[in-house]
């Protein structure tokens, strides 16, 4: 009876489209004449579709969509985009120019189903930053006992986020918006926990953009899973010196991405400047990957946190090679290589690196 229940509601959501093509307009408020694209997003990059000029703020694109998915409206030489399930109907987008990701969008029965998923995410967000500015004060008073009842607090609200969203994709798995909320779930996960998340997944939905790139993102974390050996690769140092990963194996080695923006990675490098002081003369070292794009916020936070190890970076922010090469999709995230170069642990935090080392290394 379930499968029968699903079977209808991708019915009736195909027959709602009522069309075999899109008509996409839509009207940006405080811009002219602009060229205005309609883009994917595949893999990492932003696939241009279609563009037009717009007429004093105002566009139009037409076409056909195979299945309805995810698509992006920017606007040349303008920050951030404007999100959109795309689907053969007539659709209308309004946002103000300057905050495209705020945009609203009627005539679509899939962004509808999204914007409902969506505000109740959004009531969980405005819960925990109500818990934050009590979190806050708390810890400015000094109450500690409170602040960490509230921390506690925060982490259980946070955790009903995901909940909401598994249900979700339990309760509607062949839901064109289910593939946005597997994408959304992904990241910071191994490729057997991905590859479990997409077999929840309706075989109708494999023709999306989303799990075509979740599916070449499995395919790349397989490859520096724990018992593989890490793949090699070159980058410039803060000298413009370039350092090959190859060159630094012989001892037990973690690869630590992170960045000077990232506050998670600031409050963890204490952690690591730790384990470097006390193991880096029985035989660990540490490879430093950042994604920053500003060299000297880079090797300022370097000296800030007093990171006395070998440091690599292309400046290219998300898009850093290396970062590309692991797999990396959040940070702070590390990987331990032992001495031969294999990967033998994965995003060791705080304490738990300690003790792995202590472990490996004790004297």
């Amino acid at each position: 009876m379930k499968n029968v229940i699903v079977f209808l509601s991708a019915v009736l959501i195909l027959s709602s489209c009522g069309s075999d093509s899109y008509k996409l307009s839509g009207t940006l408020v405080g811009l002219s004449d602009a060229t205005v694209y309609l883009q994917q997003r595949v893999d990492k990059e932003y696939i241009s579709i279609d563009s037009v000029v717009s007429v004093d703020g105002t566009f139009e694109f037409t076409g056909q969509v195979g299945i309805p998915d995810v698509y992006f409206i920017s606007v040349e030489g303008r920050n951030g985009k404007g999100m959109i399930f795309l689907e053969n109907s007539a659709i209308v987008l309004d946002a103000h120019k300057d905050t495209l990701w705020l945009a609203k969008v009627s005539g679509s029965s899939v962004h509808d189903e999204y914007m409902i998923l969506q505000d109740r995410i959004n009531a969980i967000q405005e819960k925990l930053e109500a818990l934050y500015e009590e979190y806050r004060e708390a810890a400015m008073a000094g109450n500690e006992a409170i602040a960490s009842e509230l921390q506690d607090q925060m982490e259980a609200v946070y955790k009903t986020v995901s909940e909401t969203q598994m249900a979700f994709l339990d309760e509607n798995p062949a839901s064109f918006v289910a593939p946005f909320v597997v994408q959304s779930l992904h990241f910071g996960k191994e490729a057997e926990e991905v590859e479990e998340l997409l077999a929840k997944l309706d075989p109708s939905l494999d023709a999306s953009v989303l799990v075509g790139s979740m599916r070449r993102r499995v395919e790349l974390l397989k490859n520096v899973a724990i018992g593989k050996m890490a793949p090699d690769f070159t980058q410039n140092d803060p000298n413009g010196n370039p350092v090959q990963l190859s060159s630094l194996l012989g001892n037990y080695l973690l690869i630590d991405f992170w960045a000077a923006w990232c506050g998670p990675c600031r409050r963890e490098n204490p952690y690591i400047v730790a384990a470097y002081n006390k193991y880096h003369d029985r035989g660990f070292d540490i490879l430093g990957v950042s994604l920053d794009n500003s060299k000297e916020r880079w090797l300022k936070a370097i000296e800030m946190d007093r990171l006395a190890w070998t440091h690599v970076s292309d400046l290219k922010y998300w898009s850093n090679e290396v970062a590309s090469l692991y797999g990396i999709s959040s940070i702070p995230s590390n990987l331990l290589l032992n001495p031969e170069g294999k990967i033998i642990a994965k995003n060791l935090r705080s304490d738990d690196l300690h003790s792995e080392l202590e472990k490996l290394l004790a004297p």
